[in-house]
């Protein structure tokens, strides 16, 4: 071992001490070690001996995983070089023997991590070697290839864009029939071992049966377009994302699942797992769009029409009757468990009873969304069957189905002679009841429920928030109530439960407060924003309830505008850590971390060191491109709405680089949205926005001169286009001598061919303000006596004629026209209580617009001033004849336009 692998060693070892003084030294170390050349290659050195501890093997690995979230990408700060990536690769492929299960596991998710990276361009020969690895007849070494085989297969499956697909379909089409077999092969094995009664062989065959099942499910799923042509690729995961190769399963999926779950024939042999499978592809059939007719029966694919001819012929009267009494009389009652829950622990309970997804999991909110959906769909059927059952089972039915049943129930009435009483029964006992009551009135809150009768709920509602009960005590009524009492109330339950979940209920519902009443919260928050660096701090093991912080944090920082920068020593940080893409916990907080960036910008009012450097985690999530593209995009707005001149001078160079990337493989949708951010720093900056996205300017000129086939793409092409000659012109000059240069054209030529290509594409323009700027930009190149731009005057005067067509308003009594886009002054606007009051950045807009040529420039005082320089330079006979050149009804709409000149 040399001396550079003996030196990482030894610290490694130091860190898995229990002794902290030596720990902590030795993690400095390591840190400091993590940018140096080599250093992911001795980590790799060392997690590979066998003979050396295993603790040490173990974070050895754990800081090559890390580091590849940080320095993998090449754009990333101190990024590996790609000669060093290039050994590193050869070498986590090099053996498939590890030893321990923990460590080959975290091997594998490693390669799969680097293989998101650069499978397959930087690494074509990874699948290949994997493939060869899982058909050998060692045992480990198949194990391990297959291990690593499936997180590479679900690594590269979760990748979005569209070439990312294709590369993925690709690689599906190649392997699929491998995968097929391997699976049918270790499945043989298996049975054929537990027939043997070989317990030690029949586990091992299983797991690789398992492993070898979860690749084939993301290839089937992910890996072709239209997976029904091909007979090989049938799984259940189908219904989700191929619904149409699964209609001829609909009518056996749902008399298998009916009549276990509803019916005498799964009593005794039914758990709740097989359950809630069962209801959620019962919900699945139900619910999907594919199986049901368009609005207009004509316009509905065969498909559509054959799936919901099955449904039909299953969903019976009958059928649905017996559904839906079985439901709510049945699976809708609390258990002896539940019950015993509640007793011994209420919050556990409330927690239970509640939450996002579970209903994929778990049995009571998987039975309500059945409910729901099947009601939904067959509300004629069913709603004369529940408004017959009992009130006790009624409540929760009632509750679920109100929007269904708002015609049937009046549910006013309801509230007073029946609810209203029920609430006010105190018994420990009826607590059962209170608690029912109260979630079914804030279901029905918000569908029919008179106003007058409100301050009466309010009343009570505070009263049961002091329930000695947590499970009556949960709030999901209260999003209305009154202001100052509410929130001290919800302030101090947040601080009196414990559990992680019930935790983020209650700031759901201060979120939800703080939305309604906006800046009113004002006064009532400082406990609040004492209390959450505390609550985050101690949230460091729960992600989930970070989420709910930044949502709470979010609402904050909307609800206290400006004010907001008090809370930047705690805000900062949060958004530096959630938005940070080599940060493990980036997984969970990353899109609500980067709206809670985006709000913080927009409601702040200077810009401050602190807030511009956190710019620096934008290049690795741009590179991303995920589905958070578009937020990002905004966020670079804020800052150049913000501060233009700093940001672009600190960050312009590196985040054009990084659109230089993005350009070269995004969607036309995607591609508007970077166009659009340089739009937006031309029209703030025209000076400084044209130096800093220079390198994407030539681009976009040819793609004008080009004719760009796609209108909201070349309409952004003429948007940016517009700024650049309006308002920095000299820079046009400059990029027009490039371009002729590149091309092998004469400058005039050239431009001939951008005024031409203007003129023609200008219906590409839809929105009245580039419209306007196009007609300003165009008309900038007058006066002149170039010979190209006199030829093509008449475009250009066409192109003003429909810009005053569209931005010119009539004064009836005065007989004159005005341009309805000018505005003179900014005045705060009078806002009624329902209102938001505008962001600092709608403020910073407003004023910018001020200065915008296109809001204080007068189109038909400028058409008037460009003309009459043009007449001045040519002299009355020469400008005689250029106007001859316009079609005489465009002459006659544009004096009329020019009256009073």
């Amino acid at each position: 071992m040399d001396s550079a692998s003996s030196v990482v060693l030894q610290a490694l070892t130091q860190a898995t001490s229990q002794d902290t003084a030596v720990l902590k030294p030795a993690e400095e170390q390591l840190r400091q070690w993590e940018t140096q050349p080599g250093f992911y290659s001795v980590l790799l050195n060392i997690f590979n001996n066998h003979m050396l501890d295993v603790n040490v093997r173990w974070l050895a690995v754990l800081y090559f995983k890390n580091g590849i979230d940080r320095y993998w990408r090449r754009v990333a700060p101190h990024a590996l070089s790609e000669e060093e990536k290039t050994s590193l690769r050869a070498g986590l492929i090099t053996n498939f023997n590890e030893p321990v299960n923990q460590i080959a596991t975290q091997i594998a998710v490693l390669i799969a991590k680097v293989a998101r990276l650069d499978c397959p361009r930087q690494w074509p020969e990874l699948i290949p070697i994997l493939i060869e690895s899982v058909k050998g007849q060692d045992g480990l070494q198949q194990h391990r290839a297959l291990l690593t085989f499936y997180h590479v297969t679900k690594t590269l499956a979760s990748k979005r864009l569209a070439q990312d697909r294709r590369l993925f379909q690709d690689l599906a089409s190649g392997i699929y029939s491998f995968a097929c077999s391997l699976w049918s092969h270790h499945t043989d094995c298996f049975l054929q071992q537990v027939y043997a009664r070989d317990e030690a062989a029949a586990l091992n065959s299983l797991e690789r049966t398992l492993l070898s099942l979860k690749v084939l499910r993301k290839l089937t799923v992910h890996g072709f377009q239209e997976p029904q042509q091909n007979m090989e690729v049938m799984l259940l995961d189908f219904l989700e994302y191929h619904p149409y190769a699964f209609i001829p399963l609909i009518q056996r999926s749902l008399e298998f699942a009916v009549s276990y779950i509803f019916t005498p024939a799964g009593e005794g042999v039914t758990f709740e797992r097989f359950i809630v499978q069962c209801m959620s592809l019962i919900k699945m059939i139900v619910k999907n769009d594919a199986y049901k007719p368009a609005k207009n029966i004509d316009d509905s694919k065969p498909e559509n029409l054959e799936a919901h001819k099955i449904k039909t012929a299953f969903f019976t009267h009958p059928t649905l009757t017996e559904i839906g009494r079985r439901l709510v009389s049945h699976y809708f009652l609390l258990t002896e468990e539940e019950l015993a829950m509640w007793e011994e622990d209420p919050e556990s309970f409330a927690v239970e009873e509640t939450g996002g997804d579970s209903w994929k999991y778990s049995l009571r909110p998987c039975t309500e969304v059945l409910f729901l959906d099947i009601f939904h769909n067959y509300s004629q059927t069913l709603t004369p069957v529940l408004l017959d059952m009992p009130p006790v089972v009624l409540y929760n039915a009632v509750g679920l189905a109100a929007y269904e049943l708002f015609d049937n129930v009046d549910f006013d009435q309801w509230f007073k002679n029946q609810l209203l009483g029920e609430l006010q029964v105190t018994h420990h006992r009826y607590k059962l009841i209170r608690r029912r009551v109260i979630w079914l009135i804030g279901q029905w809150i918000s569908v029919k429920f008179k106003s007058d009768l409100r301050p009466l709920l309010y009343e009570v509602i505070l009263s049961l928030m002091q329930d000695p009960d947590l499970v009556v005590s949960q709030p999901h009524t209260v999003r209305l109530a009154y202001l100052e009492s509410i929130f001290g109330l919800l302030f101090q339950l947040l601080q009196q439960v414990t559990e992680c979940d019930t935790k983020m209920q209650v700031l759901h519902v201060i979120s939800c407060v703080i939305e309604r009443v906006n800046i009113q919260i004002r006064p009532y928050v400082g406990c609040l924003v004492q209390y959450l660096p505390l609550l985050w701090k101690q949230s460091e093991e729960h992600n989930m309830l970070r989420c709910a912080i930044l949502t709470t944090l979010i609402h904050l920082v909307q609800g206290l505008g400006a004010e907001s920068k008090n809370l930047y020593p705690f805000l900062l940080p949060v958004i530096q850590l959630s938005t940070d893409v080599s940060q493990p916990p980036h997984v969970y907080l990353l899109e609500d971390g980067l709206e809670l960036w985006l709000v913080t910008l927009e409601n702040s009012p200077a810009i401050t060191p602190e807030l511009l450097r956190i710019f620096q985690n934008m290049s690795a999530l741009l590179e991303l491109s995920s589905e958070n593209l578009r937020t990002c995009f905004q966020i670079v707005n804020a800052y150049i709405y913000l501060s233009a001149t700093e940001f672009l001078q600190n960050y312009g160079e590196s985040l054009c680089r990084s659109f230089c990337d993005l350009l070269k493989d995004i969607t036309n949708e995607g591609q508007v949205q970077v166009l659009k951010v340089v739009e937006i720093a031309l029209k703030v900056s025209p000076i400084l926005g044209a130096h800093m996205f220079q390198p994407l300017l030539p681009a976009v000129f040819r793609g004008i001169v080009d004719g760009e086939r796609y209108p909201v793409v070349m309409s952004t092409y003429l948007g940016i286009m517009g700024r650049v000659l309006l308002q920095n012109s000299s820079f046009f000059s400059s990029l027009l001598t490039q371009m002729a240069s590149e091309c092998n054209q004469e400058m005039d030529q050239l431009l001939g061919s951008v005024i031409e290509m203007w003129v023609d594409r200008m219906d590409n323009i839809t929105q009245p303000e580039r419209r306007k700027l196009s007609s300003l930009a165009l008309l900038s190149l007058l006066p002149s006596d170039n010979s190209v731009i006199q030829d093509k005057f008449c475009g250009i005067i066409n192109i003003c004629v429909e810009a005053l067509h569209d931005v010119m308003t009539e004064d009836s009594e005065m007989g004159t026209f005005k341009d309805c886009m000018l505005m003179s002054h900014f005045e705060e606007p009078k806002l009624s209580e329902e209102e938001e009051p505008p962001t600092e950045q709608d403020k910073r807009k407003k004023l910018l617009a001020l200065e915008d040529p296109v809001h204080s420039v007068s189109l038909q005082q400028f058409v008037y001033e460009k003309l009459k320089a043009q007449q001045a330079l040519l002299g009355d006979q020469g400008f005689g004849v250029l106007m001859e050149t316009v079609d005489t009804e465009l002459v006659r709409q544009l004096q009329e336009f020019l009256q009073g000149f």
